[in-house]
């Protein structure tokens, strides 16, 4: 109940104090305009990544365009960059875009980690991508092998990190360590088209591994799956895998009426034509033929620039590594031109990923300095809100204190003001006092007949006078000089009271000070605390709290009247 009446009495103030206060009341209106449409631009901007979520997985373009659309510097709240960040990225992922702007998916898989498995486990994987595009393919490996050594995760989310992983290691060469790991991507792949190439990666792993009988009879499951399902792309390239496994197995002449049997399917332009010709000349040369090797080489280098130009680093190497070996084989000696050529490529392809590292350290060093410019501006803007809200509740603080201390004023100067009508009535109905022979009475009428005022309003109680005596006892509470003759009252108390005053003043005079004696002495005449307050000109809070000073002084149990522990200790 109380606690109830409170917030009433809270709520009214307040709307008293909005009342009194129109700026202040524009003030509060603006900041919870301002703290809404921050929200709502939050919310906004918090749905438009929820949306592009959804999309991210099966549509990575869609989620793409939708993120594009979303300022970095707008997003206050670490988990809307967080968010904005890891989707931007695992889009890029997702389509094998550059990933040389993504260097903020390391904060977002620092946010997610532990907290959110879906989103912890693809901002991982992301973030091994995008050190893969940088250069740094070894931290790449390390983040997805530990990745995949996770327990709990859904085979949903495995299945992602696994394809990277068995991907990455193959690209890498990697046999012994990928086997394993191409087997759980086989097992975890439901779509068909997804197990066969789960498969595929798993015959690389195995003749990388120097496992070609392992590699030839996957490559010939592959051929007669694709061939059943009549998928003639996909088993023109299982051929070309058996054929180039079949020289690894030193099976030459088997590999070169293979790689007839595909020239006279597909035809002698296939796309795959300049691989099957250095099919020809690598068999060729392992047979010791180098003319027929040198005379397809060519074929070879002659195709690959018809169909891809110059720009083929993967042919070209091979092509100037198997030129430098025909001629030795024919002049016993190795030009440095094949070198230089290998070595050139090799120079392109390390530059390439120089220059990627460097632009991506660039973008990082950017998006780093952006962040640290949008921190700062966080900064200053929540210091300056935080300025203007202590200012509003030191203003609304200040604004209640001064509306709580006017209220217990009034309320002392009602009690004031009914105390002090009281003692007119008194004085209006007491009968004449003999001022020769004083009693208690006749102190109390000479005390009201001191106070001019009150017998003025007691004579003649006007609006007038009244408002003097509002004045008197004014919100202010102060009064200019003593109302009361205290000389002539202590003399009284002395006369009334066997020399009262005298004995007090003398036993306790060093400790009491000349407030705390007129209240004892008028407590002695019987006066109440309200009556006190009215003829000393103090609040009648300040009369109890001069009182517990004085039952502190005097050694005053708690419970036992003062007077009467005075007068009892006087007969000791």
């Amino acid at each position: 109940m109380n606690r109830r009446y409170n917030d009433l009495t809270f709520n009214m103030v307040t709307l008293k104090l909005l009342y009194r206060c129109p700026l202040l009341t524009v003030f509060i209106a603006f900041i919870v305009a301002s703290s809404g449409i921050s929200c709502s631009h939050s919310r906004h901007k918090a749905q438009i990544l929820s949306d592009a979520e959804i999309l991210a997985s099966e549509h990575p373009d869609s989620a793409l365009a939708i993120l594009e659309a979303i300022d970095p510097s707008d997003l206050k709240a670490d988990s809307l960059k967080a968010k904005l960040y890891y989707l931007k990225a695992y889009g890029h992922m997702k389509r094998n875009r550059s990933m040389i702007s993504d260097s903020l998916i390391s904060f977002a898989h620092d946010f997610y980690r532990g907290k959110e498995i879906v989103r912890d486990i693809r901002s991982g994987a992301a973030l091994a991508w995008y050190k893969f595009w940088v250069g740094d393919t070894p931290g790449s490996i390390a983040m997805l092998d530990s990745l995949t050594r996770l327990s709990g995760v859904p085979d949903s989310l495995m299945v992602e990190v696994l394809r990277i992983r068995v991907l990455l290691g193959t690209s890498e060469y990697q046999g012994r360590q990928i086997i394993p790991l191409a087997k759980r991507l086989y097992r975890h792949e439901t779509d068909t088209l997804r197990k066969m190439e789960a498969k595929y990666m798993l015959l690389a792993g195995y003749e990388y591994a120097g496992e070609i009988d392992s590699a030839l009879y996957l490559v010939n499951e592959l051929i007669d799956y694709a061939r059943s399902h009549q998928w003639g792309d996909k088993q023109f390239l299982f051929m070309v895998e058996q054929a180039q496994l079949l020289t690894e197995a030193g099976r030459d002449g088997e590999s070169d009426r293979l790689v007839s049997e595909i020239f006279s399917k597909a035809g002698p332009d296939n796309a795959a034509a300049d691989l099957l010709h250095f099919q020809y000349a690598l068999n060729a040369l392992n047979r010791g033929d180098v003319s027929r090797a040198a005379r397809h080489i060519a074929i070879a280098d002659s195709l690959a620039y018809k169909m891809r130009g110059d720009d083929d680093p993967y042919f070209r190497s091979y092509s100037n590594l198997l030129h430098a070996m025909i001629d030795f084989k024919q002049t016993g000696r190795i030009k440095l031109m094949h070198i230089n050529g290998l070595n050139n490529r090799q120079s392109e392809r390390f530059n390439r990923m120089k220059a990627s590292q460097w632009e991506s350290e660039r973008g990082a060093l950017h998006q780093q300095n952006r962040a640290l410019e949008l921190k700062a501006e966080s900064r200053q803007k929540t210091v300056i809100i935080l300025i203007v809200s202590l200012a509003a509740i030191l203003v609304l603080g200040g604004s209640a204190w001064i509306i709580r201390t006017r209220r217990q004023r009034e309320r002392d100067n009602e009690e004031r003001i009914e105390a002090l009508q009281k003692m007119v009535d008194e004085y209006k109905s007491a009968p004449a006092q003999n001022v020769e022979t004083p009693n208690p009475s006749t102190l109390r009428s000479i005390m009201l007949k001191q106070l001019g005022i009150i017998k003025m309003v007691a004579e003649t109680p006007t609006e007038q006078n009244r408002e003097m005596l509002r004045k008197i006892s004014s919100i202010d509470g102060e009064t200019n000089g003593e109302l009361v003759d205290w000389e002539k009252v202590f003399e009284m108390i002395d006369s009334l009271y066997s020399g009262f005053y005298s004995k007090l003043h003398r036993q306790y005079g060093e400790l009491l000070t000349p407030r705390e004696e007129q209240i004892i002495v008028l407590m002695t005449a019987g006066f109440s605390t309200k009556e006190i307050s009215v003829i000393t000109g103090q609040t009648t809070s300040t009369v109890y709290v001069r009182k517990s000073s004085i039952r502190k002084k005097l050694g005053v149990p708690e419970k036992e009247d003062i007077v009467v522990f005075l007068k009892n200790s006087d007969k000791d």
